[in-house]
């Protein structure tokens, strides 16, 4: 039953981070390596699914952008959104990519859902670029606790 409060923990948070929520998963990951709770493969995983799917989400609101911009709930401001929607229509999807930067990734990815982005491509390339932050977020961990 731990080992599903240590994983069900940093799925939650590694969820609600690619949302608008100011959860940081990082913290949550390394305290778990820190703490030698876990398998760091697994932990990998979980973050990164985790992540990913609080993308999917981005994605979907995204979907329906048009009716909900105006809604005070929507997770970007009008300004963010124009931001990233010069920057996708300058670089395409490519950047998904880069969906795990701070404010611009959660555009990023609302934007790839206005533009009607195959879910099976963002998926894709979100889980890749954020596969490769958490990879280094674990391999800088592992520099500085050895």
């Amino acid at each position: 039953m731990a080992g599903l409060a240590i994983y069900g923990s940093l799925f939650a948070s590694a969820f609600l981070a690619a949302t608008v929520l100011p959860v940081s998963s990082e913290v949550v990951l390394l305290g778990l390596m820190a703490a030698g709770r876990g398998d760091p493969a697994l932990l990998f995983a979980v973050a990164t699914i985790g992540n990913t799917l609080g993308s999917v989400v981005n994605w979907i609101l995204g979907r329906g952008i048009d009716t909900l911009q105006s809604r005070r709930w929507i997770p970007i401001t009008p300004g963010q959104y124009e931001q990233a929607g010069r920057m996708f229509r300058r670089y395409g999807v490519w950047t998904l990519l880069f969906a795990w930067l701070p404010v611009v990734g959660d555009a990023f990815t609302v934007v790839a859902g206005a533009a009607r982005v195959p879910l099976g491509l963002f998926v894709v390339l979100v889980a890749l670029g954020k596969a490769a932050r958490y990879a280094a977020v674990i391999a800088g961990g592992w520099w500085v606790t050895t």
